[in-house]
């Protein structure tokens, strides 16, 4: 009977080692199809199976088995690990705190995101999915904390706003997006001028190759910004999508993964079994993050990311 368990067992481990090796292979791949991408948001938990694997093997005694569960799980760690390990690097520079939110077709609760705004001093709010009929509410609400902003209002998902403490010029909307995408510059009392960038692109659910193209135009403009800048955004993309690494792969950093937050699901906040991914992000170029975290918005179905960064 005991000879039979350990088979068995070694037989649920392999199972296990092979779904944790097509996490690692959904993660590192660029993938052009729409189903491979949409799969690849949850990389992570099919990258668990591998560290269950290696458990079972272990109890099983299949030493050999157990080696090669051992350098999957060194491969998964080598993917992970860095959301979870602070980067060192935050100390110095000019503080700036951001919060980021996905207002849900204007759904979401003017007062909660005006008390978060206050209650951690916010410097700066990017919004997405701002309608016309919430913006009046949500700048009356702002105007003693965040009275400058850049807004462009929209029925259904394609409005989205920039929210600042100090004054903004030189607005920009972009082009090569179905929805809205903007940015602004900040005059910062200490640091000067900032760049503050909003992105959303449309969801890979509902056009894929728009998101593709939408996410690549991203990072054009982001390979286009000089100085300081930093970014809130729902990119619609967690870091296991090849295409959202590529946008930390020159000046700008991921402020959860510098604070080493862990991977800080924001999305779906309006379902009991979630959020499962995080989708909504504020990057910063060349400088630090000391706190990340996510934040519950009534009405809405995505956390709010608030980071507190330093300008180098």
């Amino acid at each position: 009977m005991r000879k039979w368990m350990m088979r068995a067992l070694l037989v649920l481990g392999w199972c296990g080692l092979l779904v944790g090796i097509a996490g690692i292979v959904l993660h590192t791949r660029g993938w052009r199809s729409q189903t491979f991408s949409l799969v690849a948001s949850g990389a992570s938990y099919f990258m668990l199976a591998a560290v269950v694997a290696l458990l079972l093997f272990l109890v099983a005694r299949g030493w050999r088995s157990a080696v090669a569960a051992g350098i999957v799980v060194a491969a998964v760690a080598w993917t992970q690990l860095p959301v979870f390990v602070p980067d060192g690097n935050a100390a110095g520079g000019t503080e700036l705190r951001v919060l980021q939110s996905n207002l849900l077709f204007g759904e979401a609760d003017v007062t909660s995101v005006a008390h978060h705004v206050e209650s951690r001093g916010a410097d700066v709010l990017t919004v997405q999915e701002l309608t016309p009929e919430i913006e009046p509410g949500l700048t009356a609400a702002l105007a003693a904390e965040l009275p400058y902003h850049y807004l462009e209002p929209m029925h259904g998902g394609g409005g989205t706003g920039i929210y600042s403490r100090y004054p903004l010029h030189d607005t920009v909307k972009f082009d090569g997006f179905l929805l809205t995408n903007l940015a602004a510059t900040m005059d910062h009392p200490e640091r000067g001028a900032v760049t503050v960038l909003n992105f959303h692109p449309v969801p890979p659910t509902a056009n894929f190759p728009a998101w593709s193209s939408e996410m690549r135009r991203a990072r054009e403009i982001l390979e286009a910004q000089t100085g300081p800048a930093v970014v809130g955004a729902d990119f619609n993309a967690t870091r296991d999508h090849a295409l959202f690494r590529d946008l930390l792969s020159g000046r700008f950093a991921s402020a959860a993964e510098l604070a080493g937050a862990g991977p800080m699901p924001t999305w779906p906040d309006d379902r009991a079994w979630g959020p499962v991914i995080g989708i909504d992000h504020v990057l910063v170029a060349d400088g630090g993050a000391e706190h990340a975290e996510s934040i519950r918005i009534p009405g809405s179905d995505h956390r709010a990311v608030f980071a507190v960064l330093h300008l180098g």
